[in-house]
């Protein structure tokens, strides 16, 4: 089986604008993914990404203007300024992190974990939902069919954390440097917006 694994941060916005896409391109090709939440706020300095907040002004209302225009295309509900996505320096440095690390433990348990991911990613950016909390990511994976409370016991755990770690080592080594970044073979597809190349290089794979 085609392994493919999916560097990002339960944060990002085009993480869940490509959700859908990612969902129906590992069904169709019968891909082996793997979903690999890092430390994006250690990570990108280091490989040459610039996160949003230190952006000038005129790169941040692009950002803005380019996700009112994929939401509109693909038809996703998604908020442009979420309600709990920090608009300055957060209180909780990992307020971003949690959620990554439930995805981790769901996997290490055996779960597919793409739809607990994509409802986290969901529940940020189109239900005003604050996935930094610890009851609000217990009941959306409740919603989706998991144990939310075991899951979230997990979050901090031993092998969950080295996980994180070796993944945000591996994204460093790659050269990943925004989130979402698809590896296949090595080969990085950087954005939801490059899901189509990605699915052009599987059809390669399968002749």
């Amino acid at each position: 089986m085609i392994a493919l694994d999916c560097y990002y941060s339960l944060s990002s916005p085009w993480a869940y604008l490509g959700g859908p896409q990612l969902q129906d391109i590992v069904r169709r090709h019968h891909v082996r993914l793997t979903l690999k939440p890092y430390d994006f706020q250690a990570v990108v300095p280091q490989t040459g990404g610039i996160p949003l907040k230190t952006r000038p002004q005129a790169r941040r209302s692009y950002h803005a203007l380019e996700l009112a225009r994929w939401r509109e295309y693909l038809g996703m509900p998604l908020v442009l300024e979420p309600a709990h996505y920090p608009k300055g320096k957060p209180s909780d440095p990992d307020w971003n992190k949690y959620a990554g690390w439930m995805v981790i433990a769901a996997q290490l348990q055996g779960l597919d974990a793409q739809p607990l991911s994509h409802a986290l990613l969901r529940a940020l950016w189109a239900e005003e939902r604050d996935t930094s909390k610890a009851e609000v990511r217990i009941a959306v994976a409740d919603e989706n069919g998991y144990d939310g409370a075991a899951l979230q016991a997990l979050e901090q755990g031993a092998e969950t954390q080295a996980t994180y770690r070796a993944n945000s080592a591996e994204a460093v080594e790659k050269g990943v440097f925004g989130s979402p970044t698809y590896v296949l073979e090595g080969e990085r597809f950087w954005g939801q917006d490059r899901l189509a190349f990605l699915d052009r290089a599987l059809d390669r794979l399968r002749r």
